[in-house]
């Protein structure tokens, strides 16, 4: 991955990162989606992606939206790395919940060095995970692959593994650790969600409802 950081904004390498986590590497996103993302306006959407376009990291459609360029895809990559490996070093070195280290680490991951990056990844013995199950970019900005189906479209009598969870909302994070619904864990699925109700499933032989907010909120992968 080529280290670019540093010669953008913070302002425009947020853009970026947002553009690559509603998938804008592989597909247009519209603006309202990518306004909503950041919490910004239509209009300060479109202004900030004319500057990323006229830069070449952006591609542009008026009609359909915004999508990475491969060049735009490296600068969001090394964010989404400095992220998620500080996540990682946040929970195993200095003790922090997995609900708490989200906002730290989209503080920290704009100033981090190269050099620091790379003894983060060292030190945690090269992971290739953070808490919440998401994939950390290789510095060739290769990621692995992991499911994006949610546990909310599962079916009766399937057995399935948690593979990650989304991070941000801490409330939701502890509701998920409260009810045992980790990355790692093996579910059965017992009953499926009625009229927008629950879902249960068999965790361990303990029988766990999960409300459909929170299963829209897992990803979970099928196992024999």
């Amino acid at each position: 991955m080529v280290a670019r950081q540093s010669a953008f904004t913070r302002a425009q390498q947020d853009y970026l990162k947002a553009l690559y986590n509603l998938h804008g590497d592989l597909q247009l996103v519209p603006t309202r989606d990518l306004a909503h993302k950041l919490g910004v306006s239509s209009p300060s959407v479109s202004e900030m992606v004319t500057r990323l376009t006229a830069q070449g990291l952006v591609e542009h459609d008026r009609n359909r939206g915004q999508q990475l360029t491969h060049e735009g895809r490296k600068v969001a990559l090394e964010l989404v790395r400095h992220h998620r490996l500080l996540e990682m070093f946040l929970v195993q070195v200095l003790g922090y919940s997995w609900d708490e280290v989200h906002e730290e680490a989209e503080r920290m991951e704009h100033v981090i060095s190269e050099r620091m990056e790379e003894r983060i990844f060292e030190l945690l013995g090269r992971p290739e995970l953070d808490p919440h199950g998401h994939a950390i970019p290789s510095l060739k900005g290769k990621v692995r692959l992991v499911s994006e189906r949610p546990l909310s479209e599962c079916r009766v009598g399937e057995k399935v593994v948690v593979q990650g969870v989304s991070d941000d909302d801490p409330i939701r994070l502890r509701e998920l650790e409260r009810r045992g619904l980790l990355p790692g864990t093996r579910i059965e699925i017992v009953e499926e969600s009625k009229f927008e109700g629950l879902i249960e499933v068999r965790i361990k032989g303990r029988r766990v409802s999960v409300p459909l907010g929170l299963a829209r909120a897992m990803f979970v992968e099928g196992v024999s």
